[in-house]
């Protein structure tokens, strides 16, 4: 049974750890260079077959679970005002959890001085062109699709979660049509879990050819020198926002045991780490949640798939870390008006932000602009940016899921006896991947 139990969780920390390796080796043995064949056969061939196929099988299910998901769980609120209730608090749970990573950051950047030693500003060569950034006024414009059809295409994240809030309300007062419309989209949302569960027997794979790529790219060269303590200061202070900050605003807020919280997380983290986004994670942190945490999906329908588009923790620790870097690299002093600006700037970019790899640089334009330090400064830290990219991917899920967990217990959908089974939404538990029928949370009644 113990063998049994992290099957699935072994297998992907197995994968994890053998593509950093083989990721190593290849950057310290062969080049593209030196070795074009090999490189073209197996590093930009067969790796980025299995690991591309495996993002983009991920990002194929995004659209129509969230939806799906989100409909159903909406349909099931007898009363609509908890809708506004749910929102209401996973919307201030977020910013709030983002204002204090901000503020984190830029009181242990400031100590810290990551870019009072750097002595390569002038060597800086080239510009960088990054997109424009959305302002606020606009997201919140932008979040009522003109064409639903056309958002879900595009994965217009916000535009489809709006769009699908409306047509489960819709469903809900609707009478014996909504009922009947209830009944397929749960069938739906069973079969699209499904093939959840059968991705997620190749996720070893597709993790171990994701970090054999990176690595057998960026090696640990390109981290040495200056940046080194920019790196190191940003990856623990995201260690430390997801391991310590959520577990502990987790008790606090519910008394729950934190180091089951982290324990039944890991996986979930190792996997959002390797994919490096948000979004495509959001299957796997809608099963957890749900089968592995005890959040009813009425619940976790609709935080899981908000927090991926509006929860960008990690991004706010990078944009405070880097603001700071940048403006002591430039000898720049910046004010506590500054500061404010900062934090302001960087709690409703977060909320524009999308959950895909990279684009925390953009809105870190934005964060720049507001304080007046140079865009071009972002091609400094271009180079090392894809590993902690991957990290605040796992911090951010982190919160979502926490988030998810606070809300559902303070709403009265949430099973603690699942909570507390650390085999629960094992494999080992049954033959479903699920905990048994009578502790699955997707059934539990709304008060």
């Amino acid at each position: 049974m113990a063998d049994k139990k992290l099957g699935l969780t072994g297998k992907i920390v197995i994968g994890m750890f053998a593509g950093i390796l083989v990721g190593i080796l290849i950057n310290l043995w062969f080049s593209a260079e030196t070795a074009p064949l090999f490189y073209s056969v197996f590093v930009d061939g067969l790796l980025r077959i299995v690991g591309e196929f495996f993002i983009t099988s991920l990002m194929m299910l995004v659209v129509p679970l969230v939806f799906v998901s989100l409909i159903v769980g909406t349909c099931q609120l007898s009363d609509p005002s908890k809708l506004g209730r749910l929102g209401g608090k996973a919307l201030v749970l977020y910013l709030v959890t983002t204002c204090i990573a901000i503020a984190i950051a830029l009181t242990v950047a400031s100590i810290v001085k990551p870019g009072s030693n750097a002595a390569f500003a002038d060597a800086m060569e080239g510009n960088v062109s990054v997109a424009e950034a959305p302002s606020f006024v606009d997201v919140v414009i932008d979040m009522v699709p003109r064409n639903p059809i056309n958002a879900m295409a595009e994965g217009n994240m916000l535009q489809i979660i709006v769009f699908a809030l409306l047509f489960g309300i819709a469903m809900a007062l609707t009478g014996k049509a909504g009922d009947r419309l209830k009944g397929f989209f749960e069938d739906v949302n069973e079969v699209i879990m499904k093939l959840v569960m059968i991705l997620m027997k190749v996720a070893p794979y597709g993790v171990f050819a994701l970090l054999a790529r990176t690595f057998a790219n960026l090696g640990f060269g390109d981290l040495l020198g200056d940046l080194l303590k920019y790196f190191l200061t940003v990856l623990c202070l995201l260690l430390v926002h997801g391991f310590i900050i959520y577990p502990t605003i987790l008790k606090l807020l519910t008394g729950l045991n934190p180091v089951l919280f982290v324990r039944k997380m890991f996986s979930n983290q190792i996997f959002a780490f390797s994919i490096s986004s948000s979004n495509a994670s959001i299957p796997v942190t809608l099963r957890t949640t749900t089968k592995r945490l005890g959040v009813n999906n009425s619940v976790a329908s609709f935080t899981v798939p908000l927090g991926a588009t509006i929860n960008m923790d990690g991004t706010a620790i990078m944009q405070g870390v880097a603001t700071v870097f940048i403006a002591q690299l430039y000898g720049v002093d910046l004010s506590f008006t500054d500061y404010l600006m900062v934090i302001l700037t960087a709690t409703l970019a977060s909320i524009g932000t999308a959950g895909v790899p990279g684009v925390g640089l953009i809105m870190l334009a934005m964060v720049l602009q507001q304080v007046g330090l140079p865009i071009d400064a972002i091609a400094l830290i271009m180079g090392i940016d894809r590993l902690l990219d991957m990290t605040r991917t796992a911090v951010n899920i982190t919160g979502d899921a926490m988030v998810t967990t606070v809300i559902g217990k303070s709403e009265g959908q949430f099973d603690e006896d699942v909570y507390n089974d650390p085999t629960a939404g094992n494999e080992a538990s049954n033959g479903k991947g699920g905990p048994s029928p009578s502790a699955t949370p997707h059934q539990n009644a709304d008060p």
